[in-house]
């Protein structure tokens, strides 16, 4: 019953790829015209309709193409030279495909190239890049040096090393770039001594995963900063406040337990046998938490531009159990607490490394957010 649902899916996929483009070439898209038209002449040469989309379609595709070609060029459309290239490549493209067609190339055996062309239409528009980046460079600001660096870096990509662009680029990169530096994390506590080390390299570690070098926004710890003599843009100063462990909180649980088990006896006959016990179920619990205080500060005027206060708390649960009676009385949870035994409370430093776990991920959010401004 499937397969004819299935030829109804598949006959408009069959339908679209015997077109021999003669809808595309009466709607104007000679390009799709041409591509359709020789894809099916080469798996059927003598397709009458697509010798004729060729025939009919190829010389209204190269005369569109020059139309297109002479009106961008008289325009004063910014970076036309880069249209130009586009339509030489499409011109191109549908030479390769009659060339490497033997129906098709009976019929235009030296298709229309702008292979010469295209080296003098590179030269053109690396040249408006170049241009256009030196006019934004002269503007001395961090915005027009980002959009100096890509039109450098354009005109790069047209021509390889034209010029001086790779002086050029570095340039406006080392002008439109922002240096953050991020101090060390500071820890406010009297009552315990503890280590922010782990919590400042993950966030260093994240900023420059999300900011990479490649970019504008460019972070770096104070030594670094120290060694390059950097006068930063902003600095990211972080402190923990008020960290707490709470005391020791312990509740149990009491609970008479009794199930019904059918046993057999013979092959044929059972009896119903009840096993109880009693369950005795301990939780322990302490809480931990406190609060990161982070600031970003314009280096250049002082200025406070970020002041957030960002809360913190982790619970350490330790449950166990002992019970008396029957074993078969308890569930398997209830028998994997009675295999755990009260054990010693973390250290602190381990629930401070616990606690600042959600105080990370919001940090680095706010910090993702503030920065990507800059990207």
């Amino acid at each position: 019953m499937k397969k004819p649902y299935l030829l109804l899916l598949l006959f408009p996929l069959v339908l679209f790829s015997c077109s021999s483009g003669k809808k595309a070439l009466q709607r104007g898209d000679y390009y799709q015209a041409i591509s359709k038209a020789v894809e099916r002449l080469k798996s059927n040469p003598d397709n009458d309709k697509a010798l004729k989309v060729l025939q009919e379609g190829y010389p209204i595709a190269l005369e569109w193409s020059q139309e297109e070609i002479d009106q961008t060029l008289t325009s004063n459309e910014a970076f036309k030279w880069e249209r130009t290239i586009s339509v030489m490549n499409r011109v191109n493209r549908m030479s390769d495909q009659i060339r490497s067609t033997p129906a098709a190339r009976k019929l235009f055996p030296d298709p229309k190239s702008y292979n010469s062309e295209l080296n003098m239409a590179h030269e053109k528009a690396a040249e408006d890049r170049y241009q256009a980046g030196s006019h934004f460079m002269e503007q001395e600001s961090r915005e027009s040096a980002r959009t100096a660096y890509s039109h450098f870096n354009k005109a790069d990509n047209w021509i390889p090393g034209y010029k001086d662009t790779h002086e050029k680029m570095a340039i406006a990169k080392e002008l439109a770039t922002v240096n953050v530096v991020v101090e060390a994390v500071t820890v406010r506590s009297k009552s315990y001594q503890l280590s922010s080390e782990f919590f400042y390299n993950q966030v260093f570690e994240y900023v420059n995963n999300q900011f990479p070098s490649s970019g504008f926004v460019n972070f770096f710890s104070p030594k670094q900063a120290e060694n390059f003599e950097l006068n930063p843009d902003f600095v990211v100063r972080m402190e923990f406040y008020d960290f707490s462990v709470g005391n020791l909180v312990r509740n149990e649980k009491e609970e008479s337990l009794a199930k019904r088990v059918r046993v057999p006896v013979t092959d044929t006959t059972y009896v119903t046998k009840t096993y109880r016990a009693k369950l005795k179920t301990y939780t322990d619990e302490v809480i931990s938490g406190g609060r990161l205080n982070y600031r970003i500060v314009d280096f250049q005027n002082d200025k406070l531009l970020r002041d957030n206060l960002i809360p913190g708390s982790f619970t350490w649960v330790n449950q166990y159990a002992i019970f008396a009676g029957d074993e078969e009385a308890l569930s398997d949870e209830q028998y994997a607490l009675t295999q755990q035994r009260a054990v010693p409370l973390p250290a602190h430093q381990d629930l401070f490394i616990e606690f600042t776990r959600p105080i990370y991920k919001q940090l680095t959010d706010e910090l993702y957010s503030f920065f990507r401004r800059y990207r």
